[in-house]
């Protein structure tokens, strides 16, 4: 079976909501919402074929417009790759063309949306920022809440707690105070024994490569509405992340890091394929920063993540 190739646009507006728009009956998957787009024709460029079928279907030129992610998925009719760009750039008021019906969602009532199943990684792209910081270890805990204070304060949208140096009953009590000062500015994600889940109902969870080697097999430990992310390295690490159903990964490292010095870099070329073998958002991790997070973006990243590059002051 073929694999249709399909470029989809997740259109953000000036206040930052997203269009989306609802499929007819009498389509494929019809009366479930999606991000607007069609199917790319043969010798037609993506670009072409998004600044087309957006031309079609809502009547607006776009201005601008760079890679999301690409989604391969298997329904038991057909084949698709979904070729997705975020449009932050257009001239002209979108409506439906064909008569589809559209809404402006906010990123975060996305999830409140029935969409087909190949767009589910969409929705948590859209939703997801390009920067992921990760807390640096060996800090007294004044410097560490207030470093958080002021990454939040700065715009930073995810943040995870790592803290491997720390007792776990210290651990706990900083994630108390983190949630705190992330709530409603930023999503926090914290490490830790599966146990705890119960205790941080707000945060997310990030999974260490042993923790995903444990527990991919038993599938998802909580609800959808709940972040769920992976630490990985191999294309097995993320075969596994694939099967547990996370909603985003770290790939690392790309480069050689000070905090890992032994560990063997992969390299873009490496990470691209990789990424070109995973439907979900990664986060490219290891020696990179915000400076390399055009070159994250055309290899198939969510964007960047880091520890030095992004706590402030450092």
């Amino acid at each position: 079976m073929k694999r249709i190739h399909v470029v989809a646009a997740v259109i953000r507006g000036a206040d930052g909501r997203i269009l989306i728009a609802r499929r007819a009956d009498t389509q494929h998957q019809g009366g479930l919402w999606e991000f607007p787009g069609g199917k790319v024709e043969a010798g037609e460029s993506v670009e072409a074929a998004l600044a087309r079928e957006l031309r079609e279907e809502l009547g607006i030129e776009v201005t601008g417009s760079r890679p999301l992610i690409k989604v391969s998925h298997d329904y038991p009719d057909k084949q698709v790759l979904l070729d997705v760009r975020e449009v932050d750039g257009f001239t002209g008021e979108p409506h439906g063309a064909e008569g589809q019906p559209l809404a402006w969602v906010a990123p975060r009532d996305l999830g409140q949306y029935a969409f087909p199943e190949a767009n589910k990684p969409i929705v948590a792209a859209a939703r997801l920022p390009d920067q992921y910081l990760i807390t640096p270890d060996g800090l007294e805990v004044p410097e560490l809440l207030k470093g958080i204070q002021k990454a939040v304060a700065s715009g930073i949208r995810l943040i995870q707690l790592r803290a491997p140096d720390m007792y776990d009953p210290k651990y706990r009590d900083v994630a108390v105070d983190a949630v705190g000062l992330c709530a409603g500015k930023a999503q926090l994600m914290l490490k830790g024994p599966l146990e705890w889940l119960g205790d941080f109902p707000s945060a997310g969870w990030h999974l260490t490569a042993a923790q995903l080697r444990k527990y991919a097999a038993k599938g998802r430990p909580f609800p959808k509405e709940r972040w769920l992310a992976a630490s990985c390295h191999s294309a097995e690490e993320l075969a596994l992340a694939e099967q547990m159903g996370v909603d985003f990964v770290t790939l690392s490292p790309v480069q050689a890091t000070q905090t890992h010095p032994e560990a063997e870099p992969l390299g873009w070329d490496e990470a691209q394929r990789l990424i070109a073998g995973i439907s979900h958002p990664v986060f490219l991790l290891g020696g990179v920063g915000p400076g390399e997070r055009e070159q994250a973006w055309d290899a198939g990243a969510q964007g960047v993540a880091g520890i030095r590059a992004f706590w402030p002051g450092a």
